[in-house]
């Protein structure tokens, strides 16, 4: 008889301990300590707030990986593999470029929207960017937007959260969970909700078919990074 190949979407290995233990992380230190209370205090130190948000995402990246591992890894004897951190087939580079194209074209038509319905589109980091324009803080802008915040939020948002939810129920609802809890990280910048609720969901089918976390931390990348190019020119 032929085995039956390996999904991770019907491999349940984490409970609602590491869940509720890691979204506590992520509302509580995340979004309460360090977006909250640490950020402000941060700003004011350095007088600048491209600095301040980078150091913050910074700072973000290593509280979330680090709990991820300590929490949800290292207890189970588990490897980065299990968050979707595997190698992926070339022709994932078709979805890739397609998706990167979605997203970019479904934010336009989101940020459109708002727009007519009188809401604003600041952003604190591209905001003090245009302000402060070098080559020096361009590059520091890039590698946080375009290569950071992707890495740590697919290997949390996707990697564990959507997998968690995926384990449980069918892709709407796991992408839809998941999608919520990735736009209400972005808080308290209220304006980026309803695009990081979309991203979510793209970014999620994107893990979904290829099977690696590689592919959504690449669209995430690359929308993230012509998004940057076309604020600032």
């Amino acid at each position: 008889m032929k085995k039956k190949p390996f999904h991770w979407e019907e491999t349940n290995i984490w409970g609602m301990k590491e869940l509720t233990i890691l979204l506590l992380i992520e509302f509580i230190v995340v979004i309460g300590c360090i977006k909250f209370v640490l950020s402000p205090l941060l700003m004011h130190l350095f007088k600048n707030e491209l600095y301040a948000g980078v150091f913050t995402g910074v700072l973000m990246a290593f509280v979330l990986i680090g709990s991820t591992y300590i929490i949800a890894l290292r207890p189970k004897s588990l490897s980065w593999m299990e968050l979707g951190v595997t190698p992926f087939k070339k022709r994932a580079w078709k979805m890739i470029l397609l998706s990167t194209l979605t997203v970019i074209i479904g934010v336009i038509i989101i940020t459109i929207v708002t727009s007519l319905l009188g809401g604003t589109w600041e952003n604190e980091k591209t905001d003090a960017l245009e302000q402060h324009i070098s080559v020096s803080s361009f590059l520091i802008a890039f590698i946080s937007a375009a290569i950071i915040s992707p890495i740590y939020e697919e290997v949390f948002y996707r990697g564990f959260l959507f997998r968690w939810f995926r384990t449980r129920t069918n892709f709407i609802t796991a992408s839809l969970c998941s999608s919520i809890i990735f736009s209400i990280a972005h808080i308290p910048t209220y304006n980026v909700v309803p695009v990081a609720c979309f991203t979510g969901f793209v970014f999620a089918y994107v893990y979904e078919k290829t099977d690696s976390i590689w592919p959504s931390v690449f669209v995430h990348s690359l929308s993230n990074g012509i998004m940057l190019l076309l604020t600032i020119s």
